[in-house]
C-alpha cells in the first residue's frame, strides 16, 4: 500500500494523466467543511462495495482522501491494490492538504 504527499499529489496533478482523485471522507465531515479538492469525485465510503469495481476499471492510478488519511482511504487503497489497481492515498488526508495551503474548491464547483 503506497502514501503520496501533499507535495506528491501535487506534483502527480501535473502530469499529462493525473491520478482520479477520490474523496472518501464521511457526509458530514465532507459537508461540514464544505470543501474539497479541484476534479475529485466523491464516493460514499459506507457503499464502497457497490462502486469498487467500477473505480477499479478505470484507466491509470488512484487517489483516495479522506479526512485524515487514516482508516478510510488506506483500508480503500488496501482493497483496490488487492484487485489489482494502482492505488494510494494522501497521507493527512483532506486535512494535511489544506492545511498545507494547497487548492481547494467549494464542493458546488467539483467538476
Amino acid at each position: 500500500m503506497r502514501a503520496v504527499s501533499v507535495s506528491d499529489l501535487s506534483a502527480l496533478r501535473k502530469e499529462p494523466h493525473p491520478p482520479l482523485l477520490i474523496d472518501v471522507r464521511r457526509t458530514a465531515a465532507r459537508k461540514a467543511s464544505g470543501l474539497t479538492l479541484e476534479a475529485s469525485t466523491w464516493r460514499d465510503p459506507a457503499q464502497w462495495l457497490d462502486w469498487k469495481d467500477e473505480v477499479a476499471a478505470t484507466h491509470g492510478a488512484v487517489v483516495f482522501f479522506c479526512a485524515h488519511g487514516q482508516e478510510i482511504s488506506q483500508g480503500l487503497t488496501a482493497a483496490l491494490c488487492a484487485m489489482g489497481k494502482d492505488a494510494s492515498y494522501l497521507e493527512g488526508g483532506f486535512a494535511q492538504w489544506h492545511s498545507a495551503g494547497a487548492k481547494v474548491v467549494p464542493l458546488g464547483l467539483v467538476v
